[in-house]
């Protein structure tokens, strides 16, 4: 393979450069890897179920805060970054993620005055750290990207994300064994720079490489990159597994390790666009349609985060013609129905507290507290049925935020999301 490493600038990922050939034979080459990732994890099985059982019996059935929950990543874009400011403002987030790849490191200016002015307006800086094969082969530029990564980004930014993907091969690496080599100088830098590391960046529903990457670096947060596009609905299952049921096991999975204490984000998930290629990153099934890309958002956050196991969730990302909440290939740049839905969600949902999950056979309700306001949030998986609430209603706002009408306690619930809220003196 002459081409180690090269870049999708249309679709924000590295180009597949290996061949499926060449990709068996790496696997092929790397099979005492997954021999010894099956040692690691059998010995957790049982325990790791019986965990798992007792977190399921719990989900949603808790009061607990939401602040500062909800992220969106952006990109600064050449001669385009001013524009991304009045959007960000327009969105109400205050978490933000930047990539920032060990290629760009000529680049640290721009991404200097780009995290400086986030910084700045009030903006929390998650940084992700990007490798590549070239970072695996020679161990000494990826620890020189470290240290000017967080030396020069450190006074804007409080934690950084250690790698990326790293579980697909087209990012450049081969085994957790070359991850665990990327990352093990990365503890002592951030010490020495005052800086929080998340990690270990797997993307997808691949929780059998978190033990072994747990047990030798003690992240400050845990993060996944967990998308669940390919499967739709973010209520629908992947073998049997939902995003809640997914969210569970990846819970009890770190409480095995010792990074049980720690809290775990969402650091990436978003579903690409039909008739966007070649901007999507997933052509084909996983791509859906503008209203269907904004009801899963809302639905995919709401899940996670009332689900109490995951302290944060970032959508990949503000803009990007593929699946951004923004065109930023048109001008003026496009507002698309996902922005609407995070804004709206953000204005709801920010500083409020979720009491609790009331189940129901055909629909997912959610009900939150916000000072003295109590609301809902509503929808099913496809349909729509009238539902009476035991409360009485004082206003209902579609997934966008937009008034809708509605007759005493009795809403009509359906696949876009609503938010119910209910008189005072009902409470």
């Amino acid at each position: 393979m002459n081409e180690l490493f090269r870049w999708n600038e249309l679709a924000d990922q590295p180009h597949n450069v290996a061949s499926k050939k060449e990709r068996f034979r790496s696997h092929w080459k790397h099979a005492r890897s997954y021999l010894h990732l099956l040692r690691i994890n059998l010995p957790l099985l049982i325990p790791g179920l019986s965990l798992y059982r007792k977190i399921r019996r719990k989900m949603y059935r808790r009061s607990f805060p939401l602040n500062g929950a909800v992220g969106v990543a952006v990109t600064p874009r050449e001669s385009k970054e001013a524009e991304i400011f009045p959007y960000l403002e327009e969105l109400g987030v205050k978490n933000v993620l930047v990539r920032f790849g060990s290629w760009e490191r000529e680049k640290i200016g721009q991404y200097e005055g780009f995290l400086s002015r986030l910084h700045r307006q009030g903006y929390s800086v998650l940084v992700a750290l990007l490798q590549n094969r070239y970072d695996v082969l020679e161990p000494a530029r990826w620890q020189q990207f470290l240290r000017l990564a967080f030396e020069r980004l450190s006074p804007y930014a409080t934690h950084f994300e250690l790698g990326h993907a790293w579980n697909r091969t087209k990012w450049g690496l081969w085994s957790f064994q070359e991850y665990l080599e990327l990352a093990r100088p990365a503890p002592a830098l951030a010490e020495e720079y005052g800086v929080k590391l998340v990690g270990p960046a797997v993307i997808d529903f691949e929780f059998h490489l978190y033990p072994a990457v747990l047990r030798e670096i003690k992240f400050d947060v845990i993060s996944s990159l967990l998308y669940v596009d390919r499967t739709g609905a973010p209520e629908n299952a992947q073998w049997g597994w939902t995003l809640e049921k997914k969210l569970a096991l990846l819970r009890a999975i770190i409480d095995l390790t010792p990074c049980q204490q720690q809290p775990c984000w969402i650091t990436e998930f978003n579903w690409p666009l039909k008739g966007m290629e070649p901007y999507s990153p997933a052509p084909g099934r996983p791509c859906v349609s503008l209203e269907d890309q904004a009801n899963y958002l809302v639905r995919y956050f709401v899940l996670g985060l009332a689900s109490g196991l995951v302290e944060r969730i970032y959508w990949w990302q503000l803009a990007a013609r593929g699946y951004g909440l923004i065109d930023p290939l048109v001008s003026p740049w496009e507002i698309r129905p996902s922005f609407r839905a995070l804004r709206t969600l953000q204005k709801f949902l920010d500083g409020s507290t979720f009491l609790g999950r009331e189940f129901h056979r055909r629909a997912w309700i959610f009900h939150f507290e916000r000072g003295r306001e109590r609301l809902a949030v509503v929808w099913t998986k496809k349909g729509g049925f009238d539902y009476k609430f035991n409360r009485p209603v004082s206003q209902v706002f579609d997934r966008d935020g937009e008034v809708l009408d509605f007759k005493g306690e009795s809403v009509k619930i359906e696949a876009r999301p609503k938010y119910v809220f209910f008189k005072a003196s009902s409470l």
